[in-house]
């Protein structure tokens, strides 16, 4: 890899939430690499100032009483700034972007100026089996040879770097190259033939393979809500069963309102969620801001 020195300078970043809500961010992990080397690890717990789900405790064993005392986000802006400012940050997916964002509104904070690369795009468009399924953080690393402890911020954070410096090694492409190659289609092949390929969602979408399901009171009608999941790659069932990896809530239902109960695919998907399944809740909100990133990833 050395004729790619001085073009592989990036950081890399993952964060970890309280909640469904993408703003409740309770620790954030920061792995900066010069030249495709290691230099500087950056992990913090803290206060989301918001309650904590056991669904999400499961997850990565982060609790409130860990975060007691720990600072708010408005107390480490500008140390992560000074980290992320004029640099290329790598995320796997865009999830962590988006909790990133949300979190910022919240707190009515500006955005960092920052150039964001999503590692899952590159791993689709390096290694043929990841093309179209099963290109979570974990079946990469485990392609890849890399060994770490999932969910917790920071191990994913470097997991995502290494990610994308095996993926430059394989391509050639570097840091530059790789921000243009992920705006173009997966199969590149497909470009000159035309060739069209009819699925559920969209193929080219940054979420495709991953099975999405709606429930509760949404803002939107179903039929939109669908649409714009199929737009990014996401196919849209009618209920929960082991092959979803997306609840998408409305926003009443998830903030626990008094007397209000969780809907009963809610309930399934935590139940699975104990088990082992992999699937992510969502509110509505958060799921319009993901659209809306992937959209401009486009």
């Amino acid at each position: 890899m050395g004729t790619l020195e001085n073009k592989m300078d990036f950081v890399a970043i993952d964060v970890e939430t309280a909640n469904a809500d993408m703003a409740s961010i309770c620790q954030i992990g920061v792995a900066k690499y010069n030249n495709g080397i290691l230099v500087e690890e950056w992990s913090y717990l803290v206060d989301p100032e918001d309650y904590f789900d056991f669904i999400n405790i499961d997850i990565h064993g982060i609790t409130e009483e860990d975060v007691e005392g720990k600072p708010t986000f408005p107390e480490i802006f500008n140390q992560l700034g000074s980290l992320l400012n004029d640099s290329i940050c790598v995320s796997h997916t865009h999830f962590d972007r988006v909790s990133i964002s949300r979190v910022l509104t919240k707190y009515g904070l500006p955005n960092f100026e920052t150039t964001w690369l999503d590692s899952a795009r590159v791993a689709r468009r390096t290694w043929e089996e990841f093309a179209w399924g099963g290109y979570g953080l974990a079946n990469i690393c485990n392609k890849i040879g890399y060994q770490f402890e999932h969910h917790d911020a920071l191990e994913d954070a470097k997991a995502s770097g290494y990610v994308l410096l095996a993926a430059i090694e394989k391509s050639g492409l570097d840091v530059n190259a790789w921000l243009k190659r992920i705006k173009q289609p997966i199969d590149l092949s497909n470009v000159s033939s035309g060739a069209a390929i009819k699925r559920d969602g969209n193929p080219e979408g940054e979420l495709y393979g991953d099975i999405l399901v709606f429930t509760g009171t949404l803002e939107i009608s179903r039929r939109e809500a669908a649409d714009l999941a199929a737009s990014i790659g996401c196919t849209v069932a009618a209920g929960v069963t082991k092959k979803t990896t997306l609840l998408v809530v409305g926003d009443q239902d998830i903030t626990k309102l008094a007397g209000k109960e969780k809907s009963s695919k809610h309930i399934k998907a935590e139940q699975l969620i104990k088990k082992g399944q992999s699937i992510r809740i969502l509110k509505e909100s958060d799921f319009k801001e993901l659209v809306t990133h992937a959209e401009t990833n486009a």
